[in-house]
């Protein structure tokens, strides 16, 4: 093999390996062992997708809603939970927001006063893939979702309880 097809060679199986990086904490891979990945390859034909802006995030509703308007907004390339979260991430975070207030919007809910976004923190998360909860109306939330998504609770925390987000 010459100079020149070892480096091609290199650099094919690195662009290959990139795409199935497992535990990807700050992103840039794909678990197909992860239901978000698989989700958000259009994988798992039980998910619809709802439009979305922007093409390295999806949304789709939560199979288990715990409001009239619940959705997951997330990160096409697999990020670690919230807890692997930094001041580079603002930008993703921030896009996530833009997603679940242009959902809610599309779907005419439009008091945007009235809705909880957030991230469940370790271990209280089911799947270890960045998601955004966004639930609507929060103030109709039911007895347990009140539980389950209270605000900056020791498993629930929204996007200024993670990083000076400037949100």
């Amino acid at each position: 093999m010459a100079a020149g097809e070892e480096k091609e060679g290199a650099a094919a199986a690195a662009t290959a390996g990139a795409g199935e990086g497992k535990e990807a904490g700050n992103g840039g891979g794909y678990d197909g062992k992860c239901t978000f990945c698989r989700i958000a390859r259009r994988e798992e034909p039980g998910t619809v997708l709802l439009p979305c802006e922007y093409e390295d995030l999806v949304c789709f509703r939560d199979i288990r809603p715990g409001a009239r308007h619940h959705f997951l907004v997330v990160p096409v390339e697999h990020m670690g939970n919230c807890k692997t979260l930094k001041a580079e991430h603002i930008p993703v975070v921030k896009r996530m927001m833009e997603v679940g207030k242009a959902v809610l919007q599309r779907n005419n809910f439009n008091d945007l006063n009235d809705v909880r976004m957030g991230f469940h923190w370790p271990p209280f998360c089911s799947i270890s893939h960045l998601h955004l909860h966004v639930l609507a109306p929060a103030s109709q939330l039911g007895f347990l979702s009140r539980l389950v998504y209270r605000i900056n609770s020791y498993w629930f925390i929204t996007c200024n309880g993670t990083v000076d987000w400037g949100c």
